[in-house]
Order: structure tokens, then sequence, then C-alpha cells
């Protein structure tokens, strides 16, 4: 079957930090996790955005929590999309996340195979970077061997460093992964993160923001080039100013590259990661 973006959907969950996928492409859409404080439980990006998740974090005691999206909310989506002959789900990696599980479990119960649900062993704007690269190939009519030839390499070449403040939402969201080892630090330690197989894993430990940010910047050196089919993604948590920095330096030191994405970390993911996280994402592709 030729795919194209008249009759293949995208889904995404709101871990992509997207909220509004639906409007920049008719043919997409998000479905939200749950961010939880105490006993009330909020859909991410529809009941409570980042802007009002940041400053109830500042304002509560109570620690959030959240929860992955069940079945029934995919299959609701996968419904609404039945104009659709094929869908392509695009979900945080299983390793730290029951989503998948749901979209799996959805696309079982609908059971008419038009569904590919797909652990991207990766979170945040990585995902939507890799939802924006099979819409590249739906644009021009593509195959499902294309698009899955697409993920596996993703997998394997996409890139992603962040720095937290702390790793105490990691802890107590228990999604520390193999960044363990750097529980414990001195104040002002901060720790520099990737996501390898779909789990987060410590890459180095630096003292203070402007050492952070060097550590990213020189990411952006040896791991991306200045050429046209480099996509550069930024994703924040409550650090607008470090992210305008880091996007100063991606425009000034990859001019030919596009930088595709400037996201804020939603309720879920800032959830785990803290305020003042700070993500680099990179994959070559020219679609």
């Amino acid at each position: 079957m030729r795919l194209t973006a008249d009759n293949t959907a995208i889904v995404l969950d709101s871990t992509a930090d997207l909220p509004n996928a639906a409007g920049r492409f008719p043919n997409w859409r998000v479905v939200p996790l749950y961010v939880n404080f105490g006993d009330e439980s909020l859909r991410d990006g529809v009941e409570i955005d980042a802007a009002e998740f940041y400053r109830r974090l500042q304002e509560t005691s109570v620690f959030p929590t959240t929860s992955q999206p069940t079945p029934g909310d995919f299959l609701a989506c996968y419904r609404e999309l039945g104009g659709y002959e094929r869908i392509y789900s695009l979900h945080v990696s299983a390793r730290v996340s029951g989503t998948f599980a749901s979209a799996e479990a959805a696309a079982a119960e609908l059971g008419d195979g038009r569904v590919r649900a797909v652990d991207t062993e990766t979170a945040s704007a990585s995902i939507a970077m890799l939802a924006l690269a099979i819409q590249r190939r739906l644009d021009h009519g593509t195959s499902d061997e294309e698009i899955d030839t697409l993920v596996e390499r993703y997998r394997r070449e996409r890139g992603l460093l962040f720095t937290v403040d702390t790793l105490g939402f990691l802890q107590r969201g228990g999604r520390i992964g193999k960044a363990a080892a750097f529980a414990g630090t001195l104040l002002q330690v901060k720790p520099i993160l990737s996501i390898e197989d779909g789990e987060v894993v410590p890459v180095k430990r630096v003292r203070g923001e402007r050492k952070a940010l060097a550590e990213l910047a020189a990411a952006l050196e040896t791991e991306t080039r200045d050429e046209p089919g480099f996509r550069l993604g930024i994703a924040h948590a409550a650090a607008p100013e470090r992210a305008a920095e880091l996007e100063a330096l991606v425009r000034d030191r990859r001019p030919q590259a596009e930088l595709e994405l400037v996201v804020t970390l939603g309720a879920v993911i800032g959830a785990h990661a803290g305020p003042g996280t700070l993500a680099l994402f990179w994959f070559r592709d020219s679609g």
C-alpha cells in the first residue's frame, strides 16, 4: 500500500511535548498521559499545560506522579481516525512507561491491522522528530517498509543529551536507570545524561550551569554537522533563558542545519526531569 498524508495518520502521546500537533498536521493526534497531584488526576496538555504545571510545582508540597493512558484512551483515538488506512502510533520508551503497552493492547483490540505501534526507545522532542521524519515521507508517498527502515535507523543514529538541576525528580519517579550512579552528588554538580536503549544513562558530571551548557555545546560540535540534512531540537523545563542561549548557539554554529523544534517539557516529562532541565536532540535525515 502506498502511504500518504491523506491515508496515514500519526498518533503521539503527550510525552512528545508537542501539544499542538493536530493543529500543525491534520493527520496527527496526541493521546495524553496523566499527571496526578494527590487524588487529582489531570490530562497532560489538555487539563494542565506546562506553565500551570511548573507554577503548581512551586506552590505545592505534593510531589506529582504520572500514569499512562489506558488502552481505552488509545482505542477512542484510533476509532476517531477511522478514515485513515494506516496509523503509526509513536510512543515514549517502553522501559520507562507502560504507554506503548497500552497502545499495543488498543491496536490488538481494534483488530483490523491498521495500527502500527512503535516503541521509539526515547522521549520528548526526540519522538516528535521521528514523527516529522515520517511525515516528510508521507508528503511524497512512502511504504510500510520504508518507514520500518527509517524507524530502525532512527533508533540507532538519533542522539540526545540533557542536563537536570537535580536527580531527585528522576529518583522519586523511578526513572533514573543507570544514572543512579550519579545519585547523592554534591550541591551544584550537574549530571549530564542521555537515553540509550530506552533507558536514562549517565554521561558526565560537571559543576554549575555554565559547564552544563558547555557540554551541550560540545556535543553540538562533535555529534552534528552544519549541513541541510541535519535536524536539531531543543527542550527545556521552565528554563527559557537557558533554552534561548542554546538556541543561539545552534543557530550560530549550525546555520545550515534545521532547528526543527524548540519545546517546553510538558507536565509528565517535567514531573520526572524537574525544572531547569535542558536538552539537545539531533538526527541526520534528508527525508
